[in-house]
């Protein structure tokens, strides 16, 4: 496929949304990778990354792997997902810390919205997949309803986290963020980015280029064998973690870390029944530009670079 300079620099856009996602524990980067139509050239260009890339290299030079790996695709892409963590982690760090209703607002419209999207893609409705969409519901909502870890971060440990954590960032509806955060790990991943830590952030990197590789053959075997049934459960899970990103929640544990105050547990309540300014006129006004945004993602996919 030839591509311009310009079908690139909007490959890295779409990169850069999915950082964005990623960055916030309950948005999958993978839901706008789905929505912004790369999706399927996003899997199908890491399955081709395996150990006969090296003998290409080898027999036919870089130039002819580059292409065989769909190489400049993967590029546009990763830069842009990389600029993004990089330039946002901080801001959206502040941002979760002292205006979370206004974050989640967004988010929880962007999310819904995806939930119309994804299921639009199922073609048929059989009672498996019906049982499907329920099983993903429930076992996404116990997810979220999980106390996060705090657990002993080795090197091993965070290679685990980093493995674990990319495979449900490439899934629509799963994510990353949330994972590292169950596991303890999204905090120090996070200050890792923004303090530069290069040993910590490379360990982290290697488990989840590990992870990448190998659960992308996973999935693109599913989608390739049942389709219909992995997108029933991938929607059963948007609609589950929805729970996650709720605006209002009140906190039913806590401790001090650190110096700094951290929320073990919590359950996601009415505005009414919030402690505090619910500011429900700008969380309404956030989810429908959170929910217009993926419209908008929707009408440009149209049109695949």
């Amino acid at each position: 496929m030839q591509r311009s300079i310009k079908d690139y620099l909007i490959i890295s856009l779409k990169g850069l949304a999915m950082g964005a996602a990623d960055v916030v524990p309950g948005v999958s980067g993978g839901t706008i990778a789905f929505i912004s139509g790369i999706y399927e050239e996003l899997i199908a260009s890491i399955n081709k990354v395996n150990f006969n890339t090296i003998n290409i290299l080898k027999t036919q030079g870089f130039k002819v792997m580059w292409q065989s790996i769909n190489g400049n695709f993967l590029m546009s892409l990763l830069l842009g997902i990389a600029i993004s963590i990089v330039s946002l982690a901080k801001l959206i760090k502040f941002l979760l810390e002292n205006k979370p209703i206004f974050v989640w607002s967004f988010f929880f419209g962007l999310v819904l919205a995806s939930i119309i999207y994804v299921a639009k893609q199922i073609n048929q409705w059989h009672i498996k997949n019906i049982v499907a969409l329920i099983l993903g519901g429930v076992g996404a909502y116990f997810v979220t309803t999980l106390t996060p870890q705090n657990a002993d971060l080795t090197y091993p440990y965070l290679f685990l986290c980093g493995a674990v954590a990319i495979c449900a960032m490439i899934l629509p509806g799963i994510s990353g963020g949330y994972i590292l955060l169950l596991l303890g790990a999204y905090k120090p991943v996070l200050d890792a980015i923004h303090d530069k830590n290069i040993i910590l952030i490379g360990v982290v990197g290697l488990g989840a280029v590990t992870g990448l590789l190998l659960f992308s053959r996973v999935l693109k075997w599913l989608f390739e064998n049942y389709e219909n049934l992995t997108l029933s459960i991938l929607t059963g899970f948007i609609i589950g973690s929805l729970n996650k990103i709720w605006p209002w929640k009140e906190v039913l544990q806590s401790e001090m870390i650190n110096g700094k105050l951290k929320i073990i547990q919590e359950k996601s309540v009415l505005p009414h029944q919030y402690e505090g300014n619910p500011q429900l006129i700008w969380a309404i006004i956030f989810a429908v530009i959170g929910f217009l945004l993926i419209i908008l993602l929707e009408k440009l996919a149209k049109n695949k670079v």
